[in-house]
């Protein structure tokens, strides 16, 4: 998959694009199928929500699960990437986000550029998210929210959230987000909700700020997020586990496109559980650990 020069150009002006139905649901259907098995294990790559316990995020199912790993090399998503950077990628985080009915919580105005460089230390935002629904997303169920063009100012200033939710982000500022939502047109477009079916996918910049609010509907938004990074812009500090923040940076190599509906052999390296080098950290430098 190629963008075309109009789609560049969108990305570049509002810094995401948005692929409905990329996917079909006989695609879709091998990834959901699985998330229930993924949820009820009790891996530390599950982060649970505060007060119901459901998992808000499951991270590196791509390292100990078939359908995932296949999903992690799908040529829809890693293409469009590797031709925005000229590069080849590496998988800097892969996780499914889920909202359940009536108490998935929020997530907070944040740019993930904004962690990735004060946790992680990533030279650059040449990193790109990618999103796939494996629910259908509209207005009711905590869809995600953009600011579009944000993207352009950079790293914004940012305070480090370690209570609102169970999972700590470096998040933007009410009054920050007020004057940005202004600028990019108030309630004539200063902020974006992509909507649309199940195996619907958006790529959006890393310094994108991005939301998402309450799901209180009665139906859940389960999606992924691979974070695919510029090979060359590895990160260089493991402050966090290994599950959160990968620490290996060989390229991603395709898999055919019909990856999702085939069985292709994919290796599992954490098939038996977590390795316990992946929940060593370190504050320094990556130079100075080696």
């Amino acid at each position: 998959m190629q963008l075309t020069p109009q789609q560049l150009e969108q990305f570049d002006r509002d810094g995401y694009l948005f692929f409905p139905g990329q996917f079909t649901r006989e695609e879709i259907k091998s990834l959901t199928d699985e998330v229930p098995r993924l949820y009820a294990q009790h891996r530390p790559e599950n982060v649970r929500e505060k007060h119901s316990g459901a998992v808000r995020t499951n991270f590196a199912a791509h390292l100990y699960s078939e359908p995932f790993a296949r999903l992690a090399r799908h040529p829809r998503m890693v293409k469009p990437v590797e031709q925005l950077f000229g590069e080849k990628l590496y998988m800097h985080q892969f996780k499914i986000n889920g909202k359940n009915a009536f108490d998935g919580d929020v997530w907070q105005w944040h740019q993930d550029y904004g962690t990735w460089l004060n946790d992680d230390l990533m030279p650059s935002p040449r990193a790109m998210n990618v999103a796939i629904f494996l629910d259908d997303v509209d207005q009711y169920n905590g869809p995600l929210m953009f600011i579009p063009g944000s993207h352009k100012l950079g790293v914004l200033q940012a305070g480090h959230d370690t209570t609102t939710t169970s999972y700590p982000l470096w998040t933007i500022n009410n009054e920050n987000i007020r004057t940005l939502v202004e600028k990019a047109g108030g309630r004539n477009g200063g902020i974006v909700t992509p909507t649309g079916p199940a195996g619907s996918m958006m790529l959006f910049h890393s310094c994108l700020v991005h939301a998402s609010g309450s799901n209180l509907s009665p139906w859940p938004r389960v999606s992924v997020y691979l974070s695919l990074c510029a090979v060359s812009n590895h990160i260089r500090r493991f402050k966090r586990p290994e599950w959160i923040a990968h620490r290996d940076f060989t390229p991603i190599e395709c898999l055919p496109d019909d990856c999702l509906v085939r069985p292709y052999p994919v290796a599992l390296p954490w098939a038996q559980g977590t390795p316990e080098s992946a929940a060593q950290t370190s504050e320094a430098p990556l130079a100075e650990v080696a």
